[in-house]
C-alpha cells in the first residue's frame, strides 16, 4: 500500500476513535462519569525548544481538524444515511414535505442510529476506550481495537460488488480477508451500499401510497373533476393508510432490524 495511503488510512482511524469517544460519552452513566472525573483545560501559547513539543502542537491542531468532521464521520460511517433517507422518503411519500418537520426527522435518525450502533459502541468502550484511559495500552494499539467492531459492522452492511469496485479503484490486489482490506476503501464502499439500500426500502414504501394516488386521480378524472388536485384528495387516505397499519412502528423496526 502507497505511503498516501496508509495516512489516509490512519486518519480515518483517528477520527472514528473520536467519533465514537463523542458518541460514548453520551453513553456513560454517571456513576461511569464520575470515575472519569472532570478534566482541567490549560491552553498556553509559546515558541517549541524540542522536536517533542512540535509533534505535540500538531497532534492538538489534528484533534481540532477531526472534531470538525465528526458530524461527516457520524453519517457516513455508520447506520444514521440509510435511516435518514428512509425516513425523508416516507415522508415525500405520504405527501407532507413539512411535516414531520427536519429536526425531527433527524432526530429519531440519530436516536435510531446511537440504538442500533449502541452494541458497537459498548465493544469499543470495553475493548478500546477504557483499556486506553487507564493506561493499559497505548494510543495506536486503543485505535486498531477500536476499528475492529465498526470494520465488522461495516462489512456485514456492504455489498462485495461495491468493495470490489473501490479496492480496483485504488489499484490493490483481491484481499485474501477482511484485514487486508483498508478503511479508506471499506468506507465509501459501505457508504453507497447504504444509499442503494435505502432507496430500496424507499420504493417498497412509496407503492402503497402510489397506488392511492393513482385510483384517486382515476375516480377525479372518471367524475370530470380534473381541475381538483389530486394530491389535495389523496392525503387524508394516506394518512388514514398510514396511521390504520402503524406506519412509524413498521418503519422503525423493519430499519433496526435491517442491520441484525
Amino acid at each position: 500500500m502507497s505511503g498516501t495511503g496508509l495516512r489516509v488510512d490512519r486518519g480515518l482511524r483517528i477520527m472514528g476513535l473520536l467519533m465514537l469517544g463523542l458518541a460514548l460519552a453520551c453513553l456513560l452513566t454517571p456513576p461511569a462519569m464520575a470515575q472519569l472525573g472532570i478534566p482541567t483545560v490549560d491552553i498556553q501559547v509559546g515558541s517549541a525548544t524540542n522536536p517533542q513539543e512540535v509533534s505535540k502542537g500538531l497532534q492538538i491542531l489534528v484533534l481540532l481538524t477531526v472534531l470538525t468532521l465528526a458530524p461527516a464521520i457520524l453519517v457516513m460511517g455508520t447506520a444514521f444515511t440509510r435511516i435518514v433517507i428512509v425516513l425523508s422518503l416516507v415522508r415525500q411519500a405520504i405527501g407532507t414535505p413539512q411535516l414531520p418537520p427536519s429536526q425531527v426527522i433527524i432526530g429519531l435518525s440519530l436516536i435510531l442510529t446511537f440504538f442500533v450502533m449502541s452494541p458497537t459502541f459498548t465493544q469499543i468502550n470495553k475493548e478500546a476506550f477504557q483499556p486506553y484511559l487507564k493506561g493499559q495500552m497505548p494510543q495506536e494499539q486503543a485505535l486498531t481495537k477500536a476499528m475492529v467492531p465498526v470494520r465488522t459492522f461495516m462489512f456485514k452492511q456492504t455489498a462485495p460488488k461495491d468493495l470490489e469496485l473501490f479496492m480496483s479503484l485504488a489499484k490493490l490486489k483481491k484481499p485474501k480477508n477482511r484485514g487486508e482490506v483498508p478503511t479508506h476503501v471499506l468506507l465509501p464502499a459501505f457508504t453507497i451500499s447504504e444509499l442503494k439500500t435505502a432507496f430500496q426500502l424507499g420504493f417498497i414504501i412509496f407503492l402503497p401510497f402510489l397506488i392511492i394516488d393513482m385510483v384517486v386521480s382515476s375516480v377525479l378524472v372518471s367524475m370530470g373533476m380534473m381541475f381538483l388536485p389530486p394530491a389535495t384528495v389523496a392525503l387524508p387516505f394516506k394518512l388514514v393508510l398510514f396511521v390504520l397499519v402503524d406506519g412509524w412502528h413498521l418503519i422503525s423496526q423493519s430499519l433496526v432490524t435491517g442491520f441484525g
